[in-house]
């Protein structure tokens, strides 16, 4: 980083860490935790809310065998937010190679074991957070059991978060719509810090099994339609094969804005996408499992566009570059804007 840059960093940094912004950040998965390191640095008052469909992998034994919410996504985001990282993150992220735990990582299981010595798993996650002495809070979007319909192009109904990718690639269709089994009502924690926020970020993360599921929360879209905080969409940098082969960014915001109820003012007012190069090895690579990278598409009007190179290299894969995410966002809210 050359000088100059180091000090215009350094600068941003001390000027929001003085006014300490209050930032709710949705999204699932491995994306909603790669942001939450770069925003951590800038200030303390950082809530990741974490949807609760996930049915897959150890989430999913844990869930059917215990009855408790999905701890995977929560694990990733107390580890993102964790002050020792690299400790708590070899040992939650441990992962048994055999007998009876085989496929359950540590953390998950932790998170199982808090939630039985708990309230509910609210209580669960907010113990883990102090053990592990997190900046910021993690909170599940809902306590309510999440069950995800998938309605694909055909007319095919696929009931499961983890079902509804695998049901496309099946049937060589595509996701039309999707919405929840039953009524989730909103955690209040979660819907107060919507209403506090100074800024408000959507994704990145899986389109209609990350991103989606939080807007079917009674009184989630609601509470982000009606708030005044500055609001950020993190684009995906690549497509997921079985939710958006294909989609371009427009695409993505498209679907978003199908979903939503609350059609008088936009969801997000920011788009943060990446417009920059990827690399021919990284693209190859990709391209083998089916995904390719999101192009920006048509630029859809009343919606203000940030454009830059968001993107690294992380061994072998393409990750947001939190800090430069982070370094964006911040400077768009002390602007009061697009400058």
């Amino acid at each position: 980083m050359e000088i100059k840059e180091y000090i215009r960093e350094f600068t941003l940094k001390d000027v929001v860490r003085v006014r300490n912004p209050r930032v709710v950040a949705f999204g699932g998965g491995t994306g909603l935790s790669v942001i939450l390191r770069g925003l951590k640095k800038y200030t303390n008052r950082l809530t990741a809310v974490v949807t609760m469909a996930d049915d897959g992998g150890s989430s999913g034994m844990l869930r059917e065998d215990l009855g408790i919410l999905p701890p995977g996504d929560i694990r990733n985001c107390i580890l993102a937010l964790a002050d020792d990282e690299n400790v708590m993150q070899s040992l939650f992220n441990y992962r048994f190679g055999g007998g009876g735990l085989e496929g359950h990582s540590f953390g998950n299981l932790f998170l199982a074991a808090m939630a039985g010595i708990s309230s509910d798993f609210y209580d669960a996650v907010r113990r883990t957070s102090d053990v592990l002495q997190i900046t910021g809070r993690v909170l599940p979007v809902t306590l309510d059991e999440m069950v995800l319909l998938g309605t694909l192009k055909d007319g095919q109904i696929v009931e499961g978060e983890s079902r509804i990718p695998q049901a496309v690639k099946e049937s060589g269709t595509a996701v039309d719509h999707v919405v929840l089994k039953s009524v989730a009502r909103a955690l209040p924690e979660t819907l107060d810090a919507i209403k506090a926020a100074d800024i408000i970020i959507i994704g990145p993360g899986s389109l209609y099994t990350s991103v989606i599921p939080h807007l079917l929360v009674e009184g989630v879209e609601e509470a982000i339609t009606e708030s005044r905080a500055k609001k950020f969409y993190i684009a995906n940098l690549m497509t997921q094969p079985g939710e958006t082969t294909g989609y371009s960014q427009a695409d993505h915001i498209e679907a978003i804005e199908a979903h939503c109820c609350f059609k008088e003012r936009p969801l997000f007012q920011y788009i943060v996408a990446n417009d920059g190069d990827l690399g021919t090895q990284a693209i190859t690579r990709y391209h083998k499992s089916g995904a390719a990278p999101v192009k920006i598409g048509k630029i859809l009007p009343g919606y203000d566009y940030l454009l830059g190179d968001y993107a690294i290299q992380d061994m072998g894969r393409v990750r947001h570059d939190a800090d430069e995410l982070a370094r964006q966002v911040f400077q768009v809210y002390l602007d009061g804007g697009i400058k």
